[in-house]
């Protein structure tokens, strides 16, 4: 008769050989999954770092730009400078102020003057006598002066020292006289401008020299030729050198075209007088 005993054994046996084996395999998987499991826990906060977000661009306030002032310009010449220094300015500047007056005004007149030549030549000469003509010319221009000059010295040709000067010679003289005081009147304010061309310059290398000679001071005194020390006055005499340079060339330039145009309106002038002497001696006033 089979025995349940026997049975029982193998069983118990096979049992114990399981649970060992569950034992072995079942407790070293829990570790490594574990294992497993925590290290994408700890990677994850060493690899967060690595994928930074884009950086933010942060605007800077707008800084309103200072104007620096310059430390060795006009403005801190006449502050910083002395009575030599300001005296030179000062006649520079009334030396630039007279040339540009006297370049105006000549340029005014002489253009009234070209405007009284062609009056002449176009009412003047198509007049039925000098009076007439000479009452069709403007009131105190030139031509307007030696016409009446040369009619005057027509109809007063008398007295006991004038007779014996012939007619001919003392209306022409009359005449040359009248030209002669356009011609004065033309030339008035240029000498001016001449001054202004051959001096300025001058004037500017005075300004030069002080700012040196003021500059070697500076240099004595410190005991050392520093940048900050010697700046300033060079400035200075740089600046004397360029204001003497700018009052005198324009000087120069208008004095030469002043004195050109001058020779236009003269040519003109003694062709008028020249033709009015003709007709006044020929007897047609």
């Amino acid at each position: 008769m089979f025995s349940t005993k026997a049975l029982r054994a193998p069983r118990a046996t096979l049992m114990a050989a399981l649970i060992a084996v569950v034992a072995a395999f079942g407790a070293s998987p829990l570790p490594a999954a574990a294992q497993a499991a925590s290290e994408p826990a700890a990677q994850a906060p060493a690899t967060a770092p690595a994928a930074a977000p884009a950086p933010i661009e942060v605007k800077a306030p707008a800084v309103a730009e200072e104007a620096v002032e310059n430390p060795y310009g006009l403005k801190a010449l006449w502050n910083q400078g002395d009575v030599v220094a300001k005296s030179t300015l000062v006649i520079l500047l009334i030396m630039s102020m007279g040339s540009w007056y006297v370049i105006f005004t000549k340029l005014f007149e002489q253009r009234s003057m070209l405007k009284s030549a062609e009056a002449s030549a176009d009412s003047f000469w198509k007049a039925p006598s000098i009076k007439a003509g000479a009452s069709e010319l403007v009131e105190g221009s030139a031509f307007r002066y030696i016409a009446d000059a040369g009619i005057k010295a027509s109809d007063h040709h008398e007295g006991t020292m004038v007779e014996q000067i012939d007619k001919h010679t003392w209306v022409g003289m009359s005449v040359e006289r009248a030209v002669g005081s356009v011609q004065s009147r033309l030339t008035d304010g240029l000498a001016v401008l001449a001054t202004v061309g051959s001096t300025a310059p001058f004037v500017g290398l005075f300004g030069t020299v002080w700012g040196i000679y003021n500059a070697l001071v500076k240099i004595g005194i410190s005991g050392q030729a520093s940048i900050d020390k010697v700046a300033g006055p060079v400035g200075e005499a740089l600046i004397m050198t360029a204001i003497g340079l700018a009052v005198a060339v324009p000087a120069v330039m208008g004095y030469n075209w002043l004195l050109r145009r001058n020779k236009n309106i003269l040519d003109r002038v003694r062709a008028f007088g020249g033709d009015l002497h003709n007709v006044l001696i020929a007897g047609k006033r």
